[in-house]
Order: C-alpha cells, then structure tokens, then sequence
C-alpha cells in the first residue's frame, strides 16, 4: 500500500478559520506538498508530520554507493519518526480498549493508527488541514480500523469533545502554532479525571537568553511561534496540569 493508492474518505464539512492565521495554517498544511513524509510513510503504511528520535543506526545504512543506499536510508528515517510517536504513546499511562485518546494536530494520522494498534481504543485527531484529515480518514478506512480511528477539521483550542470524554490526549510538534494557555484550557476540560497529557515539541529556554536566529528561521519558514520552556511550564500550572516528567 502507498500513499498514491489511498481511497478518499467521505467529504468532510470544513469550518471556516475563527482568525485569519487559522486560515493562513490551513492554507500552509492543504497546500504542503514536500515528498519526504510521503515517502517515509510509504515504508509500512505509516505517515507522520514530524522529526525522529534516538540514535541513527549507521549499521543499517550499508555502502553510500550501494544501489539501495537511498531506500534504507528512507527506512532508517522512518524508523526514527515511527520511534518518536512510540515514545510519546509510552507516556499517556494505562489505556483500555474503551478509552478515547485526542491527537490534537493529528496530521496524516501515523501517530493515531500506531495509538489504536497498540491500545485497541478509540482515537480522535483533530487538524485545521481538510487535505490531512481526508488522507487519515482514508489510511483508516484502507486498514478497516475507520471506527476506532478519525480525523476532523477542526481547531484545536475549541474541539467538539464532552468534557471528561479523553482518558489521555496530546501534540506532537504542533503546540507552537496556538496560545498555551487556551491549549491546555482545552486539554484540560477534555481530559477525564487523572488523565495524561503529553507534548513533544521544539522550544527555547530564557535561562540562556533569547531565541536563536534558528528559532526566528523555523517561525518564518513554518508560519509558527516556537514558545519558551518556561512558557509551557507556567501555561500547564495554570491549567491544572500538573507535569510529571520533563
């Protein structure tokens, strides 16, 4: 299976952007067209919308001038994106198979069909993108998993959840495009009692000054806002999520 070969979901009804910037980030991920997540995805079927974890296995690389050297160095890749959402799943605690968990910035949906191979519960992503929620929808219904697993359109800091509905829920690489403290406003209503929130995300820490110029260069070329450590520390205590791990 290939990210070419994928059925199309049913329409969905798109909201339109509650602020001009909504719209703008919209606009960004509908007409994102770099080849790269296509292809790491294409490895097994896979498909995320962010960077890896752990240490490359060079081993696995062979000769640069073996014929295969790109295949596996695509499939090592992978291996690393594939790592970072196992990661991020080992931290939400003890899930059931009649839990529901929110991927809030779901992408193309690796990290939610990974989430429910694992946990056999329900997964709810939510994306401003109509063109990754149409392409998750179709991934699920291609692995006959589409009632466990489903994106929407909508924003984020205002989802359509009950309050209490979500036994964990979390972002991966998406934080930086929303206000923290309507993010875990948010978070915070939707999680049940006891329940996890985890991010993994790029941030800069005040302790040693400003942002680089990297942090200005990923803003500008992202159209987003890579907020401070202390930032989400201070946005989490407000909200009454009490970090565990950091």
């Amino acid at each position: 299976m290939t990210s070419a070969e994928l059925t199309t979901a049913p329409t969905l009804r798109i909201p339109g952007p509650a602020t001009p910037y909504q719209g703008d980030i919209a606009r960004y991920w509908d007409g994102e067209a770099r080849p790269v997540n296509l292809r790491l995805g294409d490895v097994d079927g896979l498909y995320h919308h962010h960077y890896g974890i752990g240490e490359v296995d060079t081993a696995s690389l062979g000769d640069p001038e073996d014929s295969e050297s790109e295949k596996k160095l695509i499939t090592e890749l992978h291996r690393l994106e594939s790592a970072q959402a196992e990661f991020l799943l080992g931290h939400l605690g003890d899930i059931g198979r009649d839990d529901t968990l929110v991927d809030a910035g779901c992408g193309r949906g690796g990290s939610m069909v990974m989430a429910h191979q694992r946990f056999g519960c329900s997964v709810e992503g939510v994306t401003l993108s109509a063109k990754q929620a149409d392409f998750a929808n179709g991934r699920a219904a291609e692995l006959g998993i589409g009632d466990h697993v489903r994106a929407r359109v909508c924003n984020m800091l205002s989802t359509p959840f009950a309050t209490g509905s979500a036994a964990a829920s979390w972002n991966n690489e998406s934080s930086m495009y929303v206000d923290l403290d309507d993010l875990f406003a948010e978070h915070s209503r939707v999680l049940k009692v006891g329940g996890r929130y985890v991010t993994i995300t790029g941030c800069w820490n005040p302790r040693y000054g400003q942002p680089s110029k990297w942090v200005s260069q990923i803003n500008a070329h992202f159209e987003c806002n890579i907020h401070s450590r202390r930032e989400y520390l201070r946005a989490m205590a407000d909200n009454r999520l009490v970090p565990q791990a950091v």
